[in-house]
């Protein structure tokens, strides 16, 4: 090929491609930005969102050494502003929570050790709660088949399904969770229905699970990543596993498209058709940190797509949405593993409330 044919291929494969390089760029989704809002009043991790009313709520608080803080604090996106409201009854961290005709509800979680030879752990519960955040009222519904934290809660149809979760071995000595001590992911599918104020089994997630994100979409159940072997980071292994159950025939399906980012511990929040994955945490020998990423998964689809990520690291942060506006709240900037807790002087919780508005109809 002479010089002057390779040179007329160049202006020719330039004339070409630049043009739709153009019709590219024009054609683009402007770029998503984060913007701030009113920060949390008391920072703090493993505090979780969720909206009800028009309204964020911001439930939970790891506190001092797992000590619970079991603070609620109630969001106006109208005003910025923040609003303090009755604790939880049960000072509880890592519990499930669901939103259902303007009320939430929470089930099991962790409080501190009420066996002195214990500190530092966690043990399970199986209070279950509904909160009325017009009234700020707080009333005691039956409790879990069994004790249990770090599940996660869903509402289909007017019931409640609360699925897999951390807890003790069965005939185990040790009745509170530590780092150094038997422990165990369940794939338990528990199913409360408050017009008879009954407990049902369901059947059981495939793989046994505790700090996963998950949604609802078209009436069936998604569970996305979390942790598996243990309800500790330290000792346990994050998954990418996505699994879809649906109630309608109680059956769970084939597995579905795996999350790009394995990890645990954050938060989520469904919009659009979407179900959105916000930050996480993770613990190697080799690291240990928190995760940017937000990514969200279309079940319609079966793929993933990713956000701008969250302006900093975090993990155990509230998050949920207003409208089109996912809220982002808090929480901590690396791992709890991370043994931040030997520097005493080390700021590792966040005030951030961070706020991106996505598209309508930013499934389609």
């Amino acid at each position: 090929m002479s010089l002057l044919t390779r040179r007329n291929l160049v202006v020719v494969f330039t004339a070409v491609f630049v043009p739709l390089l153009a019709a590219t760029v024009l054609t683009q989704t402007p770029a998503l930005k984060w913007v701030k809002a009113a920060p949390f009043p008391e920072p703090d991790e493993e505090l979780y969102g969720i909206a009800a009313g028009g309204k964020m709520y911001v439930l939970g608080g790891y506190g001092f050494q797992g000590v619970p803080r079991g603070i609620v604090y109630e969001y106006d996106a109208t005003t910025d502003k923040w609003t303090k409201k009755k604790n939880m009854p049960t000072p509880v961290h890592h519990q499930a929570m669901v939103e259902y005709k303007g009320k939430i509800y929470l089930f099991g979680g962790f409080k501190a050790p009420t066996a002195p030879e214990a500190p530092g752990g966690w043990e399970p519960i199986d209070a279950s709660w509904e909160y009325d955040p017009a009234a700020d009222t707080w009333k005691a519904l039956p409790p879990l088949p069994i004790k249990r934290g770090s599940a996660i809660a869903f509402e289909v149809g007017g019931k409640f399904y609360v699925i897999g979760g951390a807890g003790p071995h069965p005939n185990s000595k040790e009745t509170v969770l530590r780092g150094s001590g038997p422990a165990r992911s369940l794939d338990l599918n528990d199913v409360f229905d408050p017009a008879s104020g009954k407990w049902e089994a369901r059947q059981p997630m495939p793989t046994s699970r505790n700090h996963a994100f998950g949604g609802v979409v078209n009436g069936k159940i998604y569970v996305i990543g979390g942790r598996l072997g243990h309800g500790f980071i330290g000792v346990a292994t994050n998954t990418d596993i996505v699994e879809e159950y649906d109630p309608a025939i109680d059956s769970w399906g084939g597995l579905k498209d795996r999350m790009p980012t394995p990890r645990s511990g954050g938060g989520w929040a469904t919009y659009g058709g979407k179900i959105y994955v916000v930050g996480g945490e993770v613990a190697t020998p080799a690291l240990a940190g928190a995760f940017r990423a937000v990514e969200a998964y279309d079940p319609a689809a079966n793929n993933w797509s990713t956000v701008p990520p969250m302006p900093m690291p975090r993990h155990g942060v509230a998050t949920a949405f207003l409208g089109n506006k996912l809220h982002l709240v808090s929480g901590m900037i690396t791992t709890a593993a991370a043994a931040a807790g030997q520097d005493p002087k080390m700021e590792v919780h966040t005030s951030s409330h961070d706020v991106l508005e996505l598209p309508n109809g930013a499934s389609k």
